[in-house]
């Protein structure tokens, strides 16, 4: 979801109850363009304040998590440290709905003299930004130096005037009344909900369909519904009491912070409750502060992960796409050799009625007596009967050594694609760097990878996942096939159940029993996990094989992670493990 006004708002109420009267103690910069602020608040406790102006991850929040700063501190950061060492924090503004926040510093210049100064924190995607201003709106210094090469709407450079930047012409919402509402919602041809948020400062795209859902209109319809259905002006005043309703909750300051989960992954955050995702898990928090933690750092783990797995993906899918060719190529060669049945059918009927052929013939008819139909079968007129016989034999016999040669590379090629897939999936699933090092390792000894000269077999510290359902039985996901592998024939015992999404590539779950017998509920539990690590995540259901683990078998010279077994039940079950409890082992 955007950093949008209202979470910048949310977030000034919390500093505001927070900060204000504190005095700032520490100031750090352990990023390029990242602040971290510890301040003695009023109150006689300790805040730590976190600030990025990153262009793919701007945010602002409390923390009690620390982090490590450069030896030698950048030159922002010693310059906030001569003017805002020791001073105090009077105010922690927002100008109207904008995403702009201002510290308000009040502190002792070298004479001894009371100054006053404002740490401008502008979150606003790519073009975030920590400014410096003193007390004539004059930028002090900043984060980010930009120059009018770089922008011809705002220089923002040590000694140029500071101002928000207005490039679209949007109105506050907070001061907008009925007929300005009506105005801007029938000025021109849109969505509504775009409408909505293309007309006002600080609402993000989920906040205005959000209004509209309150208002009981569809945010995708047209705003020419607004003048030309007989029902149009009801649907704007209902509209506009939505949005009139989302602006007192702001002004009041009424946030219920909340993250919104999909299939356990947190997928949107708000700062006000979200009645259009009411049918998802939503968790609330305390404070907006502790909400952006956890969102950002559960959305950077991810991120992060798939940054450092971009090229083991990127071999993974060309060597894919390789043998997903070869296969279609094999497969149409495989349907030519299909038609050599009808050649050796044609070689056996020439022998058996050759004999009614005259010289010259170019076709013969003869009863087919495997079908008891007649059949007519083409001649080479400059060859006898007994030497078109042979032709077609030939024809058959070579076929029929093709076909023998193709049914086996298929299998090679076919075995070859689900393994590439097995590891795509393995990939999707990848938290940590360490699941990343097991799956390279596997595709080094595929032969995707060559072992770089020297360098020896890592040991691997990634473990499966371990998960506990509400009846106490212990399930544990093989991350990867070497885990798979592991999990199933030297982790679990005979009598342990073991379970796999079937047909489609996915991890291996294996249920400990202890000697017990399972309930019902935890078959179902195990088979959600099987469903969820699998490449059927996204589907509603997903069909489960499972069975005794004492019924899997592993063939031999069989690639990591294949099994094979013959005993087994099926189920079809939905991806949903929230109730599930992830263990830290």
């Amino acid at each position: 979801m955007a950093f949008d006004g209202i979470t910048v708002a949310a977030i000034v109420k919390e500093m505001k109850e927070t900060l204000i009267g504190g005095r700032i103690y520490k100031i750090a910069q352990p990023e390029t363009d990242e602040l971290l602020l510890t301040i003695k608040t009023a109150a006689g406790g300790q805040k730590r304040l976190l600030i990025s102006a990153g262009a793919s991850l701007p945010l602002i929040y409390l923390t009690e998590n620390n982090k490590p700063s450069p030896m030698t501190a950048p030159g922002f950061c010693m310059l906030l440290r001569k003017h805002l060492q020791n001073g105090r924090i009077t105010d922690v503004t927002q100008p109207g709905l904008e995403r702009v926040i201002y510290f308000h510093v009040e502190h002792l210049n070298e004479m001894g003299d009371l100054c006053r100064k404002r740490l401008a924190v502008e979150i606003m995607g790519k073009h975030s930004n920590i400014i410096f201003i003193d007390e004539e709106d004059v930028i002090i210094d900043s984060i980010k130096h930009i120059s009018g090469m770089v922008s011809s709407v705002r220089e923002v450079l040590p000694g140029r005037s500071y101002f928000i930047p207005m490039t679209i012409d949007k109105k506050n919402p907070l001061t907008s009344d009925f007929s300005s509402f009506k105005e801007s919602m029938t000025s021109g041809s849109m969505p509504v909900y775009k409408a909505v948020y293309s007309h006002y400062t600080g609402i993000s795209p989920v906040i205005a369909q959000e209004i509209c859902y309150r208002a009981g209109i569809d945010g995708d319809i047209s705003t020419g519904f607004f003048t030309d259905a007989p029902e149009g002006e009801e649907g704007i005043r209902r509209l506009y009491e939505a949005f009139k309703g989302m602006a007192e909750q702001i002004r009041e300051g009424r946030f219920s912070p909340v993250i919104i989960y999909e299939k356990g992954a947190p997928v949107e955050f708000s700062a006000v409750p979200l009645s259009i995702f009411e049918e998802d898990e939503c968790i609330s928090f305390d404070s907006i502060s502790q909400l952006l933690e956890q969102y950002y750092a559960e959305k950077s783990t991810v991120t992060r992960i798939r940054q450092k797995s971009v090229d083991l993906r990127k071999i993974v899918q060309t060597a894919l796409e390789r043998n997903v060719k070869k296969y279609d190529l094999q497969i149409k060669q495989m349907q030519d050799t299909e038609k050599k049945d009808k050649y050796r059918i044609y070689g056996e009927l020439l022998n058996t009625y050759g004999y009614e052929a005259a010289p010259g013939d170019k076709s013969l008819t003869a009863l087919n007596y495997y079908t008891n139909e007649m059949i007519t079968i083409p001649l080479d007129p400059l060859l006898t009967a007994s030497e078109n016989a042979k032709k077609y034999f030939d024809r058959y016999g070579k076929m029929k050594r093709t076909c023998e040669a193709l049914s086996e590379l298929t299998r090679q090629v076919k075995e070859e694609i689900d393994h590439l897939e097995s590891v795509q999936a393995a990939l999707d699933i990848a938290l940590h760097e360490e699941d990343l090092a097991q799956i390279k390792e596997e595709l080094i000894a595929s032969g995707y990878i060559r072992r770089k000269g020297g360098s020896k077999k890592v040991k691997f510290t990634s473990r499966p996942f371990h998960y506990v359902n509400e009846d106490g039985f212990h399930m544990y996901v093989g991350k990867n096939n070497y885990q798979n592998d592991e999990l199933t024939f030297k982790f679990a015992s005979g009598g342990d159940w073991w379970f796999h999404a079937k047909g489609i590539p996915g991890s291996h779950v294996v249920v400990k029993t202890d000697g017990k017998e399972l309930p019902d509920k935890a078959f179902e539990d195990a088979a959600r996990l099987a469903a969820y690590y699998s490449k059927g995540r996204g589907q509603e259901k997903v069909e489960i094989d499972y069975t005794e683990k004492k019924n899997v078998k592993k063939p031999g010279a069989a690639k990591p992670g294949f099994v094979v077994y013959y005993t087994n039940y099926s189920m079809m079950i939905d991806t949903d493990i929230s109730k599930l409890r992830l263990l830290e082992d």
